[in-house]
């Protein structure tokens, strides 16, 4: 989503809006001011009350920047009252000025909407979240592609509890949070922002957020529904492929879990369009399944600008000018319910549309219910603004404990994909030589932080020195975005005077400012690539460290996969740190040094070649075969060929499920509380875990599922559960993982969900593709 600042000309100047609401009813005994009363009926009442442009104006989001300058901080009175009258949903916030300003306008708004218009109706004020609070010194968490791989629901419930209560000191009540899509497409720009590839465990991860957030009284928006991210060729919003079945078996899943399971009050739709229907006007998907097949009761929003898509990118109208009268009647029938900014605000055609018969005013009552219902359920007609005086505030905002919740996420979220000959950990009196671009010098944050956040917090070398005992040395190498090996003598000086070397390569996005500006970057939202190899001289920075003789631990910092074979196997170690949080380089310190044993697993599968994807894991069978006839080209120039492929490995280089440990685990005895069951049961496959080193640890116990006979094509098997386990050295656990059999069905060729008899094979192991035991279950 993009917000771009706006200035607002006003030909007339717009009076107090209850000012031309002399003469209506008294409102002092209004049930829907009574909270006593039931939401239902409050809502009945209040917009029994509401003229059409009252109505219309809860169907439009504002912007703090209608009435506050960004310069000055000074207010727009005249703006405020027209921003309020004619966009009165909700209004932005994620603008970069003091966050006393922020607090300061949000209470202006609110109070003057409470005793200046006639129906008081409280905003919806809202900003992003999807690991931080957009604002200046707010805790910034690692991206969600990273806390996908802690697989530990816990911790990122925690962090929605913190980032929203940094959100409510300053009044924000609504986060555009969590992302429900799916990172099934990694030339796409944004998979920095999903929780992998895997739609129950981001399923799991976008519950918690949910759940979270709104414990705290801040409203969840889960985004971008449906489908968004698996666009074709990897480029942002473009048409995205697939059949009903296919968005029913893989995509919707994790959107149910956090939508109907986790009561998130507010959806953000898609700027994409599936099998040719724009997902931001889709009758079917947002009223046939998300309201009568899911009875979800509250509403849906558009992203930024996407309601114009309909006739600019997806010619269904015309564009010049724009056909705002077609935008209404696609979006509001088909149950899109709220317009946001940054297009024409084609919604406030809607009392023009509603005098003129062309849409009718049920549906705007529909539309505005549903708001409303979301409004009182989260208590802002009792509490408008919640926000704290701004030293209590500043007390909140980046607490001790978040800070150390960012450390402690961020620890579990890293992955040890190599560790050859147990280099790692690393001794703290080693002499360590850091080197590589994303070593120091900015924070390789991901997309959706603030204005000059690259500027704050721990970098690798900051947490190295912190933790190492020894001489600690720097070189950058080379920069992120150039192809100059100017700086590999200095580099290569240092990897030979030092016991080990530490190489950070990787990726890199912007702040929410500069990856609007043009600047370069190789991941984010709009930056998508047809590559997923190192940029310019990193992966030879690397490969001129590892040919110094010294033991070279490598890290990959980044939003995504990257494919560098030469790297994995020549290594001596290789670490995978997704974008950290502000605590990052200490972070990844600690488990360099052993003070925490890395528990990270993948969210999301590594392929050799981009030529290679998709290798997701959950393929349909038919697919990839699990020992294909593959070819190799090696780096002596000899070849050899295959068929599957002629020169490269269609499977992933690192599964999804796969991490490494300094501690060693045995799996044994792995068994099901009942053989047969009914379509009632739920079953519990059991394990007992030991960890056989002598280092404590964690686990991550992974249950997948395999239909062994199918009346269609499903995917090849499943994760049905997982658990996170801690093991002491030499302790051993019985885990028992839980699966309703009513979730081992599939969606036949009629299209209906249907649980079949039969055999299912239940595979407890490490990873999608490591099994230490398996049990049959029949479904009679």
């Amino acid at each position: 989503m993009r917000f771009v600042s706006s200035a607002l000309l006003l030909a007339v100047a717009v009076s107090a809006a209850d000012n031309g609401d002399k003469g209506r009813p008294s409102l002092k005994n209004a049930l829907y001011k009574n909270p006593k009363a039931s939401v239902d009926a409050r809502v009945a009442d209040l917009l029994s009350r509401m003229t059409i442009e009252e109505k219309a104006s809860q169907l439009l989001q504002g912007d703090i920047r209608n009435w506050m300058n960004e310069t000055t901080g000074v207010l727009n009175q005249t703006g405020l009252e027209w921003s309020t009258r004619y966009r009165g949903n909700s209004f932005y916030v994620g603008v970069p000025v003091p966050n006393d300003w922020l607090s300061e306008h949000i209470k202006k708004a609110q109070d003057y909407i409470q005793n200046q218009t006639y129906l008081g109706i409280p905003a919806f004020v809202q900003t992003e979240g999807i690991h931080g609070f957009l604002a200046h010194n707010a805790t910034i968490f690692n991206s969600p592609i990273a806390h996908a791989c802690s697989w530990n629901p816990a911790l990122v419930e925690d962090m929605a509890v913190a980032i929203a209560k940094e959100a409510r000191a300053v009044g924000v009540n609504q986060l555009f949070a969590p992302v429900a899509d799916l990172g099934r497409e990694l030339r796409h720009g944004r998979v920095e922002e999903t929780y992998g590839e895997d739609g129950l465990l981001a399923g799991e991860l976008a519950l918690a957020y949910v759940k979270g957030a709104q414990s705290a009284s801040v409203s969840a928006m889960v985004k971008h529904f449906a489908a968004f991210g698996s666009t074709e060729q990897g480029l942002n919003t473009g048409p995205v492929h697939g059949g009903e079945r296919e968005m029913r078996t893989t995509y919707l899943p994790p959107y149910k879990r956090a939508i109907i399971d986790g009561g998130a009050f507010s959806i953000m739709t898609a700027y994409h369009s599936y099998d040719g229907i724009p997902a931001v006007s889709d009758p079917h998907l947002l009223t046939d399944i998300l309201r009568d097949e899911w009875r979800y009761k509250y509403f849906t929003m558009t992203d930024a600008g996407a309601s114009d898509r309909l006739c600019k990118e997806f010619k269904m109208c015309a564009a010049n000018p724009m056909d705002k009268t077609a935008i209404v009647q696609y979006i509001l029938p088909a149950g899109g319910d709220v317009e946001m900014g940054g297009g024409s605000y084609s919604f406030q055609e809607i009392p023009t549309l509603v005098s003129s018969g062309k849409i009718k005013e049920k549906l705007v009552d529909t539309a505005v219910s549903r708001v409303l219902k979301a409004k009182f359920e989260l208590g802002l007609f009792e509490t408008p603004f919640p926000g704290l005086p701004p030293d209590e505030a500043n007390n909140v905002i980046h607490a001790a404990e978040h800070v150390a919740l960012a450390q402690r996420l961020d620890e579990e979220s890293i992955v040890l994909l190599e560790n050859h000959n147990t280099l790692l950990p690393l001794r703290k009196d080693a002499a360590v030589a850091v080197i590589g671009p994303m070593a120091h010098g900015f924070m390789n944050y991901g997309d959706y932080v603030i204005v000059n956040s690259s500027t704050r917090g721990v970098t690798p070398l900051d947490g190295i020195k912190a933790v190492g005992q020894g001489k600690v040395t720097y070189a950058q190498g080379c920069e992120r975005w150039s192809t100059s090996q100017a700086g590999f003598a200095e580099a290569i000086a240092a990897a030979e005077a030092a016991d080990v070397a530490v190489v950070v390569v990787g990726t890199w996005s912007r702040d929410q400012n500069e990856l609007w500006q043009g600047l370069n970057a190789t991941t984010g939202e709009h930056v998508d690539v047809n590559s997923l190899d190192l940029v310019g001289a990193q992966e030879p920075l690397v490969r001129a460290i590892v040919a110094t003789g010294k033991p070279t631990v490598v890290v990959f910092s980044s939003g995504k996969p990257i494919t560098a074979p030469w790297i994995s196997e020549n290594a001596a170690a290789l670490v995978q740190q997704f974008y950290p949080s502000e605590q990052g380089g200490a972070a990844l310190a600690s488990v360099l040094f052993g003070d925490v044993n890395p528990s990270g697993k993948l969210a999301v599968s590594f392929p050799r070649y981009v030529g290679d994807l998709p290798v997701f894991y959950d393929h349909l069978n038919s697919g990839r075969s699990a020992n294909p006839d593959a070819g190799m080209g090696y780096e002596n120039g000899s070849l050899v060929f295959g068929h599957q492929y002629v020169l490269g490995d269609p499977r992933p280089l690192y599964p999804f499920g796969y991490g490494l440990s300094y501690s060693t685990f045995e799996y044994s005895d792995v068994a099901a509380d009942r053989r047969s069951v009914n379509t009632k049961d739920t079953v519990t496959i059991s394990v007992t875990v030991k960890n056989t080193s002598d280092k404590d640890g964690q686990e991550v116990v992974q249950l997948y599922v395999k239909d062994l006979i199918a009346s269609v094509v499903v995917p090849s098997i499943q994760l049905k559960a997982f658990e996170k386990v801690i093991l002491k050295a030499g302790e051993s656990k019985r885990v028992g993982l839980k699966v309703r059999v009513q979730d081992l069905g599939v969606w036949n060729a009629r299209m209906k969900y249907v649980v079949e008899s039969g055999d299912f094979l239940f595979l407890v192991g490490a990873s999608s593709t490591d099994f230490k035991g398996n049990v049959t279950i029949t479904l009679k």
